[in-house]
């Protein structure tokens, strides 16, 4: 029989994919002797099950599940409306990898009209009780019900309001009895039903609520945001009550060993006096520094730090840790490996690592790739924002960036607008998990409430999007869609700017700047390359992206666009007078003037690239796409070239293709026009032979286009080398080059070995492949691909993250048949897939020598082929 149910005694950290992270994580501080209170997990599986097997927990799991109780009477010396030693639990979900705010939690189950009388006698602090069961009231009719928190919340605080009560603390245990008659009435307005008075009832339901909150929308929305796999399920866990708000001397919070934001090597948290969990993490009070613990309760404070200390070394990780001290005593309810900017992540990395606990191959893998994009985009600029105005500087640096954007209200309000293509910031007095769509429509949040680790706080930091919280000094007025502060009234619609390292807000836009890396950044990225095996290349043609991927460490080039250079007016308009030339003297004379173009362009390259390769793929667009469409182009371009606007229109008909991608175009357009692809090797090779003149030797590496027979790429190569050797006959000097291809069509995939006798090199071109293995259009499958996902027809979108069943398998089969027959033939790959972190470490796997993205991904892909090592290495086919 399937084990569906582990105490905490039973498990370990190695068991998250059973227990989730959170239930092996409490398991492995049982173990190690620290303040866990007792509880047991429901499994992964048994979540699984569930969700397959209908609505409804099956009779081996209840039967585990009584056992397990009576186990946990046992050990606790309690149990369920016992008159002497009242059992309360906490129910709360755990999946395998950490989704902060996006499930649910129940305190004080157990409760019910008696017990709640039993826990006032026994603690003698009615208030206290009834403080308990109204949160129970309120947690578990919206986590099993679905009733609305503001059904409770508006009362609550409408309750407050009428008699004078400042803070949720002074309410007296008659008022609050008076407010759970109130919620229990709720109930029947709501669901028709009245609150389960029975604990058992309570936990079943509570069960099966934290099971299927693992199908909720904003669960799933956060899992396809941080692809998490959707079929993994949650654990849930039961665990013993202790109370942070019994008094004065009890409290709650969360705390980090490290500072998550800068990565400041000290304690960073937050804790609230007389408060339970919920109260933290919702930013409904504003809570204290873990410092101040120091002074109200100094011997707890010392234990937290020293249990801190020994968490982090033995998990070898920043730790996030939730904790609750009841009547002095501390108790640990939570560690993981905590969320953290991008620049925090790299620091703390770093830091351990000199630190002697972990070494440089474990610092890689403490990093996430997302996360490294964080540090290379903008700031705001210094003079900037010296004549900005200030809106706000009190606000808590929650998330780090900086971001402009027009202000909405609401989350609805936020994905309508960027929909549309406008930036937004989003401004809420607090979030939820409900806003998740709307944050990450957003440029930046604001709240009002809450502190560093609220809410928005953590999921923004985990998105790595700017946010600033706890800005008190304002007034977020969504319900008149207006924010007061002391300058005035913003609606929405206004533009305003948020830094969310400093945690200030400006009115209108302010310029921003290029970030600079840190040394810390240089020295993991170093760590990064020592452990990477696979190269990475960049996709660049400009001489500013060239520079920009040399900096970041690029091996070289290995894509240049050709068709991107022929663009400028000047340049226009003789690629035009060459498509409509009529004989081939016309069509060399336009060739020529293009050629001088061309060898500008390829010399500055190959200069900025030295010695290290640069892959230049010759003309690879239909000509279409080098005609004019509109009728005003279509008129300057007639008298350019002194034609009528009848014959050049003519011409364009000529030309069209009902599907221009599988048309004329790539070596196509060699074979029928060999002097176009000759003329671009002659400017190549001059740039070369210049430069060489100069003493800088280059390694030009020339690409053919679209190969789908050996025929097409044997013809064109022998051109080229016909013309290469005429050249350096002329100049009576040699350079290095390399012909190779771009394996873009499933043909050449099938006939790679031949192709490999031939070729110096392959890179695959993943879009195109991507394209004509599906026969998707990339320009048209987003009408579609959202709707794949949501139904599970496809994992991911195959032109962001490779198709390993398809596309995959192509790549596969023809890396190997290639090697086989040529051992030496350098492999690569380009397009988009060339700078994702799933696609990557599949390519490191099957002997492909090198990717190449876009320069701004290059450090990105670079940590993703070191990690790649770490996991497992090449594993060669």
């Amino acid at each position: 029989m399937t084990k569906y149910i582990y105490a905490f005694d039973e498990g370990q950290k190695s068991m998250k994919d059973l227990l989730g992270g959170k239930g092996a994580n409490l398991a492995e501080m049982k173990h190690l002797g620290l303040p866990v209170p007792d509880g047991f997990t429901l499994t992964t599986e048994a979540c699984i099950k569930y969700l397959e097997h209908g609505s409804k927990l099956s009779d081996s799991l209840m039967d585990q599940l009584n056992t397990q109780l009576a186990d946990f009477y046992e050990r606790t010396q309690k149990s369920f409306s016992s008159d002497t030693a009242l059992l309360l639990v906490s129910v709360r979900s755990g999946a395998k990898i950490s989704m902060p705010g996006m499930m649910d939690t129940i305190l004080n189950l157990g409760l019910n009209d008696d017990n709640v009388k039993k826990l006032a006698e026994k603690t003698e602090d009615a208030r206290f009780a009834y403080d308990c069961y109204r949160r129970l009231l309120q947690m578990f009719g919206e986590v099993v019900y679905s009733i609305p928190m503001a059904s409770f919340d508006t009362y609550f605080n409408q309750y407050k309001i009428k008699h004078g009560y400042q803070n949720d603390a002074d309410i007296p245990a008659e008022g609050l009895q008076v407010i759970c008659d109130h919620f229990k009435e709720v109930y029947i307005e709501e669901v028709y039903k009245p609150f389960p008075q029975s604990p058992i009832d309570q936990l079943t339901e509570a069960i099966e609520a934290v099971f299927k909150s693992w199908d909720n929308d904003r669960a799933r929305i956060y899992r396809e945001l941080n692809e998490i796999p959707h079929d993994i399920g949650t654990a849930v866990n039961i665990q013993e009550m202790v109370f942070g708000n019994s008094g004065e001397h009890s409290g709650t919070g969360v705390a980090f060993t490290r500072n998550p934001v800068t990565g400041e090597a000290k304690l960073f948290g937050e804790y609230l006096l007389n408060a339970q969990g919920e109260d933290v993490v919702a930013g409904i009070r504003t809570p204290k520094d873990i410092e101040s613990l120091k002074e109200q309760m100094p011997q707890v404070h010392q234990q937290f730090v020293d249990v801190s200390k020994r968490l982090e070394t033995h998990y070898k990780d920043m730790q996030d840790i939730e904790f609750t001290i009841e009547n002095g005593q501390l108790y640990l309810l939570q560690t993981r490996n905590g969320k953290r900017t991008a620049n925090a992540a790299i620091h703390i990395a770093v830091d351990l690592v000199e630190e002697g606990v972990i070494s440089k191959e474990e610092a890689v893998m403490n990093v996430e790739v997302k996360s490294i994009d964080q540090l290379l985009h903008p700031n705001f600029d210094e003079q900037s924002l010296k004549q900005a105005t200030t809106i706000s500087k009190i606000g808590l640096p929650a998330s780090p960036g900086a971001a402009s954007g027009k202000i909405v209200f609401s989350a609805e309000n936020a994905k309508e607008q960027a929909e549309k293509g406008n930036k937004v910031i989003l401004m809420r007095p607090e979030t939820s998990p409900e806003d998740i769509e709307g944050m990450i429509a957003s440029e930046a949040i604001i709240t009002t409430h809450g502190g560093m680790t609220s809410h928005a706080a953590v999921v923004a930091r985990g998105m790595g999007k700017c946010c600033v919280t706890g800005c008190s000094d304002i007034e977020i007025n969504v319900i008149d869609k207006v924010v007061n502060y002391s300058g005035g009234t913003l609606h929405e619609g206004d533009v305003i700017s948020v830094d969310g390292a400093k945690g200030d807000i400006y009115y209108g836009e302010v310029s921003t700047m290029k970030a600079e890396r840190s040394e810390a950044f240089e020295q993991f990225m170093s760590w990064a390359e020592d452990v990477a095996k696979l190269q990475v290349r960049m996709n660049a043609e400009t001489p500013q992206d060239i520079q920009t991927g040399y900096q970041f460490n690029a091996k070289g080039i290995g894509l240049v666009r050709t068709e991107h250079m022929f663009f400028g007016p000047e340049r226009l308009i003789e690629m035009r007078r060459f498509i409509l030339s009529d004989t081939q003297d016309k069509r060399i004379n336009a060739l020529n003037k293009i050629q001088q173009y061309q060898m500008t362009d390829f010399e500055e390259i190959l200069k900025l690239s030295g010695q290290r390769p640069t892959i230049i793929r010759l003309l690879d667009p239909p000509l279409h796409e080098f005609l004019p469409s509109s009728v005003e182009e279509k008129n300057n371009v007639a008298q350019q070239l002194n034609v009528s606007v009848r014959e050049l229109e003519q011409y364009i008909e000529s030309l069209d293709e009902v599907n221009p991608m599988l048309g004329h175009r790539g070596c196509r357009l060699a074979i029928t026009y060999p002097e176009l692809y000759v003329m671009q090797v002659e400017a190549i090779v001059k740039s070369a032979l210049r430069l060489k003149a100069q003493g800088i030797e280059c390694q030009p590496e020339i690409m053919i286009p679209l190969v789908s027979t050996v025929a097409e790429f044997t013809i064109l190569r022998a051109k080229i080398v016909e013309k290469i050797e005429q050249l350096q006959q002329e100049a009576g000097e040699t350079i290095q080059y390399l012909i190779g291809t771009m394996i873009e069509t499933p043909r050449a995939c099938l006939i790679a070995g031949e192709l490999a006798k031939v070729c110096d090199f392959f890179s695959f071109g993943t879009n195109d492949l991507t394209q004509l293995t599906f026969g998707f259009s990339r320009d048209d499958a987003g009408k579609f691909i959202g709707s794949y996902s949501e139904q599970g027809v496809l994992e991911n979108d195959p032109f962001q993250t490779l198709d390993q069943d398809g596309v995959g398998q192509l790549v596969k089969m023809a890396t190997k048949q290639a090697k086989a027959v040529n051992p030496t033939i350098k492999i690569g790959v380009c397009g988009e897939l060339g700078g994702d972190d799933k696609s990557i470490h599949y390519f490191s796997q099957i002997d492909i020598d090198y990717v190449s993205c876009s320069p701004f991904r290059v450090p990105g892909a670079l940590l993703s082929t070191a990690q790649s090592e770490v996991k497992g290495g090449r594993l060669h086919v």
